[in-house]
Parts: C-alpha cells; sequence; structure tokens
C-alpha cells in the first residue's frame, strides 16, 4: 500500500476550473492500492480557498476521513493579480458558462487555521522514506515544507510531479510552474527524488464523453462526482482548444505510481527560468555531458525522472476501473 499526500489546486464544479486535480484525487480515492492520508490546497488553478472547498466537499460527500488542509494564497514572488485575472475570467471572457448550469458547486467551506506546508513536513518526516508526496498544482506547499523541514528533502520517498512544457507549440510555460517559478526552482534542485510529468506527455492524454459513458454506468459516489464535473470541462475544452475532449494532466501521475509501465521516461537535470522577461518561468531539460558548455556551470540538484510518452488506452482502463469501486 503506497502511502500519498496530493497536493492541488482542484476546480470540479466550478465554471471555468480545470477538472483534472479532481480525477486525480478520484483515482487515488478509487485505488486498492493506495492510501490518501493527507490533501493539501495550494492556489493556482484556483484560489486556495474555492480549491479547499471542492476537496472539502469532495470528502464529505463520499463519507471519508481524510484531512484537508489549505496551504498558500499566492506566491513567493510571482505577482498573484496578472494570474487570477486570466484563470478566475476566461469562462466570462469565452461566455461559456452556462456549461456548467446543471452542475451543483461545491459548498463553501472554512478552513482550519493549520498550514498546508507544516502539515506536509510533518507527516512525511515523521514517517521516514514511506509517503509519496503528488504534487500537481504551483509547488508553494512544496517548496515552503522544505524550507521549514530541511530534513523532508531526504525523508519523502518520492516527490511525483505535473508541471513544465520542453518542446510544446504554443507554450512557452505552464501554468504550475509559471505561476511559482521560485518555488519550481527549489524543488526541482532540493536532492529529493522527483519524478516529473510536464505537459510535453499529458498532452498526449485524452477523455472523451465516450469515455465518461463508461464511467457514468457504474453509478458510484466516485462515478458520479467525476461524470458531473468533467463533462462541462469536456465541453469547454472542445470548444476553446478544438479537441475531441480533453487533456486529464495530473491524473497520469497518479496512474504512474500505480503502474511505471503506463509511460516511458528518462532522466535529465531540470530547471525552470527565474530572469524577468518572455521565458520568465519556462522550464528546461539537459543532459550531460553538454555539446557547448561554456558559461554552463555546474548542475544544480540531481537527475530527474521525467515521463515523455503516455498508453492514453491503459490510463483510460484504470481510472474507469476506479471509479468502479
Amino acid at each position: 500500500m503506497k502511502r500519498l499526500i496530493i497536493d492541488c489546486d482542484p476546480g470540479n464544479g466550478i465554471a471555468g476550473a480545470n477538472v483534472d486535480d479532481g480525477l486525480a484525487l478520484a483515482l487515488a480515492l478509487g485505488s486498492k492500492t493506495l492510501s490518501l492520508e493527507l490533501i493539501t490546497i495550494v492556489a493556482g488553478n484556483t484560489p486556495s480557498d474555492v480549491g479547499y472547498s471542492v476537496a472539502k466537499d469532495l470528502t464529505d460527500r463520499l463519507g471519508i476521513a481524510v484531512p484537508v488542509v489549505r496551504g498558500a494564497s499566492q506566491a513567493l514572488a510571482e505577482p498573484a493579480e496578472p494570474w487570477r485575472k486570466e484563470l478566475d475570467n476566461r469562462i466570462h471572457i469565452n461566455k461559456l458558462g452556462y456549461l456548467w448550469k446543471d452542475v451543483r458547486p461545491p459548498a463553501r467551506a472554512v478552513a482550519p487555521d493549520r498550514e498546508a506546508a507544516d502539515a506536509i513536513g510533518e507527516l512525511i518526516c515523521a514517517n521516514p522514506g514511506q509517503i509519496t508526496l503528488v504534487a500537481i498544482g504551483p509547488l508553494t506547499n512544496v517548496a515552503l515544507a522544505l524550507e521549514r523541514y530541511p530534513e523532508m528533502a531526504e525523508a519523502v520517498q518520492e516527490i511525483a510531479i505535473m508541471g513544465g512544457v520542453f518542446a510544446l507549440d504554443h507554450f512557452i510555460k505552464d501554468t504550475n510552474f509559471g505561476l511559482d517559478p521560485e518555488a519550481a526552482h527549489q524543488v526541482l534542485t532540493s536532492r529529493a527524488n522527483i519524478t516529473l510529468v510536464p505537459m510535453d506527455v499529458t498532452t498526449q492524454t485524452m477523455m472523451t464523453h465516450n469515455d465518461l459513458d463508461r464511467i457514468e454506468r457504474f453509478n458510484t459516489p466516485l462515478a458520479k462526482f467525476v461524470t458531473r464535473t468533467v463533462r462541462p470541462w469536456l465541453d469547454y475544452s472542445m470548444q476553446t482548444r478544438h479537441l475531441p475532449g480533453c487533456w486529464i494532466h495530473d491524473a497520469l501521475v497518479v496512474a504512474w505510481l500505480l503502474n511505471p509501465d503506463i509511460a516511458t521516461a528518462a532522466d535529465y537535470f531540470v530547471d525552470v527560468e527565474l530572469r524577468p522577461g518572455q521565458t520568465r518561468g519556462k522550464s528546461w531539460r539537459y543532459r550531460q555531458p553538454l555539446g557547448v558548455s561554456i558559461g554552463t556551470g555546474e548542475p544544480a540538484g540531481e537527475l530527474i525522472h521525467v515521463l515523455k510518452t503516455v498508453d492514453n488506452r491503459l490510463l483510460l482502463e484504470m481510472i474507469e476501473q476506479a471509479m468502479a469501486h
């Protein structure tokens, strides 16, 4: 039984917000070989108070006692306002709010005073080598936890991250690393055991209405949560991104922990651009020896395991099986 913390920014039930965090949570909760012991929330896809309400609403619906702890409401250094203006208003700009008209929004919940960074650091350091941290939002909470609990880098079994983009047309940066580049840099160079799932591989995933139809047949609480909250986002993705369905970025991270055969991978040094300018927040990767090494210096951190290709059919099968439980 693999013990997990999931640090996320869920938006299920929120008009215009991505739903892949909720799908990842559902996959973890529906999988018999995973023990989800803590959910922490970071500002990203949604503000942290909204993400907290989404996660707490899910645990309340299922009647499970997994603690949910709210974390950072803004990045370490990156100004929040431009990101919030874009992420929170795109539904109004695209005039597609009607897609969510039949979706019950999550009940608003008040978070306890405990900080997510402390909850993460304390659980990992109290159980050295036993906890896998799944980080599928901006890495603010994780960076703060590593600052407060330096022993965490060695104590964590693995940090599995969804973030970064290396070579995709139309993307210089992704939201998770772009929203907090300093946090991403701190985590990637922490020398912890890290697996990275970038957009280069998650954009090879695809979920369609036909896939949701198969899940809907199970009529379990998890299946209902997934189908009712994913359908409007799927339609939104089809209309705004001209895809046959939607990408399911974060679910791939949890699926890989369940079955590493779902993806191919290779080891790289990875970092994030912090300087002001067009490429701030962009991730990059390389191997040594470099063909041209003048002025590059020594690599920061350790080699990181980076997923490269995915078996989307197997991914969908795994999600379907988990929703049946």
